[in-house]
């Protein structure tokens, strides 16, 4: 699923994911090469927000291919808090990242989920989110 920009409202040079590369009914993965002129590359290194926002993304990417599978507005989401945020490597331009998030509760507008992003099986970041969604469609999820 190479062209990303059909499922995540985000647009350049905001985006932080380039391939959605799996989806089920409760996780999605997507993959992002570094690159040494992405906004949040910093003394060689792409830093903390972008890594956080490379989860998001993940799973704005798996709602909006899901949407568009059924024909639905994608729905435009807001992290409302991050938790138990761990980062054991910054990756530097010309790693790829593998980001898979997992679905762990969702109560009306209201998401939680789990994100894990790695580079050739070394896991790099992980936390877990709650996502707000804002949506003409009350019946899309993350």
């Amino acid at each position: 699923m190479k062209d990303i920009l059909a499922f995540i409202p985000q647009r350049p040079p905001f985006v932080m994911v380039d391939e959605l590369v799996a989806v089920d009914n409760n996780a999605g993965t997507t993959k992002f090469k570094v690159s040494a002129d992405n906004i949040f590359t910093v003394n060689g290194k792409l830093t903390e927000p972008a890594l956080i926002e490379n989860i998001a993304q993940t799973a704005a990417a798996r709602i909006g291919y899901i949407c568009s599978q059924k024909k639905e507005p994608v729905p435009v989401g807001f992290i409302g808090a991050v938790q138990n945020l761990q980062v054991m490597n910054l990756p530097e331009p010309g790693q790829l990242l593998e980001t898979t998030i997992e679905i762990k509760n969702q109560v009306f507008d209201i998401t939680v989920i789990t994100g894990k992003i790695t580079c050739k099986g070394t896991v790099l970041a992980q936390c877990e989110m709650k996502i707000f969604i804002q949506s003409t469609n009350k019946s899309a999820m993350i």
